[in-house]
């Protein structure tokens, strides 16, 4: 019996790996994504579920360097920084746990995320007057996070649907945070590019209703309290689960969610267990010498952010003056944080 019959028949009999389910919350700024997810990470893995939670863009790690800048206003306006380029900024952070992602749904988990390439399809979206450039857009954008960079696709996104006014509010409610210190970022202080953004997710569920979910979280006029929202999300997420695992108590133990638990109060809420940031490897142990024999698989880093500045002056028709700052040891940059290419 050669090896490959071997292998196969030393498998007869084991259950088939079960694939987890990947599930994105999106909509925008203020409208109360980060409190659904840290409920809906809490609630599933009550229910048993194995739950791998990331939110992006990955503040305060080195794949979110150029995202800090730019929310920060750094390179200049939002519109100084056109469509194709402000993207690749996003789709790098996500690039850097990609990885991540993958092992946690052939672990059979369900993989949360607050906020994916739905966020650029809906912010950098908004930048574009012209629907069928903006629709072009879109595909540019698919191909280049899950084709040319091989990030997961997710099962399932969701947006919760909020007025672009009173999303602004509550941003302004909100306390510190890690990536600015501003009240505002360059997206949250222009009010009509909000609005922009709030019609570009409509637009990407009316486009994509299999892959996007609108939840409208308004009700003759005010938001919903936080554990109505929550449970419409996640009978919509239900579908989506895998199986509960063996280990886990049974999912009557915790939800279904007819009977929502009350929100509890926000000190007393644990956190969402983010996944852990892996460690660099050492110079010269297995690890770094298999990432430097696969470093000519990998993307062309540097080329993908030409092509994204070239895109930009196309479509735009303008100088993208951000082009030389970012351009500027480029390579060298992108290349210390994935680890992979020196």
């Amino acid at each position: 019996m050669d090896a490959a019959n071997a292998g196969s028949s030393s498998n007869a009999g084991k259950p088939a790996a079960i694939k987890g389910s990947f599930v994105v919350l999106e909509g925008a700024d203020g409208s109360g994504k980060g409190t659904q997810f840290e409920l809906l990470a809490d609630n599933l893995r009550q229910a048993g579920y194995d739950v791998a939670a990331f939110d992006f863009p990955q503040y305060g790690r080195p794949s979110g360097y150029f995202v800090q800048r730019y929310l920060n206003g750094q390179y200049g306006t939002a519109e100084a920084v056109g469509p194709y380029t402000a993207s690749l900024f996003y789709a790098l952070d996500r690039y850097d746990v990609a990885g991540q992602i993958r092992q946690a749904l052939d672990e059979g988990k369900v993989v949360l995320a607050n906020r994916y390439a739905g966020s650029s399809m809906a912010h950098q979206g908004a930048k574009f007057p012209d629907v069928e450039q903006r629709r072009g857009f879109f595909i540019w954008l698919d191909n280049l996070e899950f084709e040319t960079l091989h990030i997961p696709r997710p099962d399932l996104n969701i947006v919760l649907r909020v007025p672009a006014e009173i999303a602004q509010t509550l941003v302004d409610q909100k306390g510190s945070r890690q990536y600015t210190g501003r009240q505002r970022d360059i997206h949250e202080a222009d009010l009509g590019h909000l609005r922009l953004a709030v019609d570009v997710y409509d637009d990407l569920c009316q486009l994509f209703p299999k892959d996007f979910y609108r939840i409208d979280c308004m009700r003759d006029g005010v938001i919903m309290p936080v554990e109505d929202i929550q449970r419409i999300l996640y009978e919509r997420v239900r579908p989506q689960l895998p199986p509960v695992p063996h280990h886990k108590p049974s999912a009557s133990a915790g939800l279904p969610i007819a009977e929502a638990p009350t929100e509890a109060p926000t000190s007393d809420r644990q956190p969402v267990q983010l996944m852990p940031v892996e460690a660099e490897p050492a110079a010269g142990s297995d690890t770094a010498a298999q990432d430097s024999a696969d470093a000519a698989g990998q993307p062309d880093l540097a080329g993908l952010l030409v092509e994204a500045t070239s895109h930009d002056r196309q479509s735009l028709g303008k100088r993208i003056d951000v082009v030389p700052v970012v351009l500027t040891g480029a390579s060298q940059l992108l290349a210390a944080w994935l680890g992979r290419y020196r």
